[in-house]
Parts: C-alpha cells; structure tokens; sequence
C-alpha cells in the first residue's frame, strides 16, 4: 500500500511539473504575440517622419531621414511596410517597400534612383544591414513571433523601474539573424523595452532598448529606439518624430508605382 502511495504522488508531482512547463511555453509565447502585436502592429495603419542617426566607435555621426508608411491588412498578420528617404543626398528618394505575410517569406523591394532601378531583395539579405545603420531589413518591419520558439525565463525582472516579462526565444529553423534573443517586456504595455541577440556560440552581439515610450493618439508608442552592435562598437538610434495612426493608408500605395514616385499626400 504505501508503495502504491508513493507511485502515485511522485506520477501527481510529474504531472503538475509537466503542466507548469507546458503552461510557461504557451505564456511566453502568448506574451511574445501580446507583444510584437503592441511593437508592430499598432491601430490599423501607421506614418511617421524618422531620423536616424548612426554612430561609429569613434563617435562619427550620420544621419538618415525618412518616412515612413505602414498598413495592417491581416490583424496580426499580412501587412506592408513603405519607406521613403529625404535625407542626404546619397540616399535621397531611395525607397523601401516590404510585403509581410507570416505564413511565407516577406517580399522586399528597394528603388536605387541613381540608376533608376526597382530591385527585389532575397530572402537572405532581410538581415543585411538597413541603408548602413546597425538595425537590418528585418529589424524595420518584424519577425514574427510564430517563427520562434519562446520561454519564460523570468516574471519577476524590474528594468528602468518597470515590471517586466524576460522571455528567451530560438529561431525555430535555421536562421542568421541570432541563436537565441531575450527580451524584457513591459507587463503593462507589452512593449519590448529591451532585446539581447546571441549568436550561435553564446556570445552577445546586438542589443536593443526602447529609449523614450509616448501615448500618441491614446497608443503607448516606442518614438525613441536603439540598436547596438557590440563587436563594432557602434549604435544607430532612431527617433520617431511625427506619427499619426488610422490616417486611411490605403493597399494601392504599397505598389511598385509609388516606389518611383511617392504618395505626396503622406510624404513632403
């Protein structure tokens, strides 16, 4: 009888702990989604005049500026991404243009003015660097959070004075982007306030921070972020100067038409 007793309690105790693990998977990965919903998808649609500013190791600053035009088609799903520079004159009039959809590869164009030309990026170059700056293609527009494979590592961390979720996520197919990537996310608003990429040998290479969070338009919008490269020693840090949201984008202007000339409504 008491053999039975403890059979059973250990076969209880096994069970409750495969719960607990089954059930901090599904959290984590439900507050990753939470979260690149808050990041990236915010109302339906999205503009915004951008600075970028890119310095090197020795403090030598470039700057970028640009606007840039975003639209939900999908609610957490399909959507696309346009982005038009102004600023200086080497990349002046150059135009991105992404076609996100989760369940395939993004489609990635680029318009080269210099040469007139409308060219298509690989899959492979989403995570070459963005016109020069530490953050890639892929940076600009998201990863899907299904991609990945999420744990909750802690609930409990405190960054800045704010409670956080720390989540560890893997890619969950090959990938060059990272190896592992944790993020400390706000438990209030969901937003990812700060990101650690490693590659595959454990070592830290970029880190991510949301430097200034604003209520624009009654949406908590990260309008101030960084990304730095720690083996280059460098950083570029974008500041997200006018956004407004629901401003009726509509799907036409995210076509190849616009990529050579751009929707003056929206950009001036």
């Amino acid at each position: 009888m008491k053999k039975i007793i403890i059979t059973l309690a250990i076969f209880i105790l096994a069970s409750v702990a495969g719960y607990s693990v089954i059930n901090a998977q599904t959290d984590a990965a439900e507050i990753m989604q939470k979260s690149h919903m808050a990041y990236f998808y915010a109302a339906d649609d999205g503009v915004a005049d951008v600075t970028m500013k890119i310095i090197n190791k020795k403090g030598k600053e470039r700057i970028r500026e640009f606007t840039m035009l975003r639209i939900d088609l999908v609610e957490g799903g399909e959507q696309k991404y346009y982005t038009y520079f102004k600023k200086p004159s080497d990349v002046s009039r150059l135009t991105f243009m992404v076609w996100k959809n989760p369940n395939a590869s993004d489609n990635r164009w680029i318009y080269v003015p210099a040469v007139d030309l409308v060219k298509q990026i690989s899959a492979d170059d989403k995570n070459s660097s963005f016109v020069g700056s530490d953050f890639t293609y892929e940076d600009v527009s998201g990863r899907h959070w299904s991609e990945d494979s999420h744990r909750l590592i802690s609930e409990s961390e405190t960054l800045d004075g704010k409670e956080t979720y720390l989540v560890s996520s893997t890619p969950v197919e090959k990938y060059k982007g990272f190896a592992e990537k944790k993020t400390w996310i706000d438990k209030t608003s969901f937003l990812p306030l700060k990101e650690e990429y490693y590659n595959d040998k454990g070592k830290l290479v970029r880190v991510f921070t949301s430097d200034k969070i604003e209520t624009i338009d009654g949406i908590e919008t990260v309008t101030q972020r960084t990304m730095e490269n720690v083996k280059k020693k460098q950083h570029t840090t974008i500041y997200f100067n006018e956004i407004s949201y629901n401003t009726g984008l509509t799907d036409d202007i995210f076509t190849e038409r616009y990529l050579k000339t751009p929707p003056r409504k929206y950009i001036k």
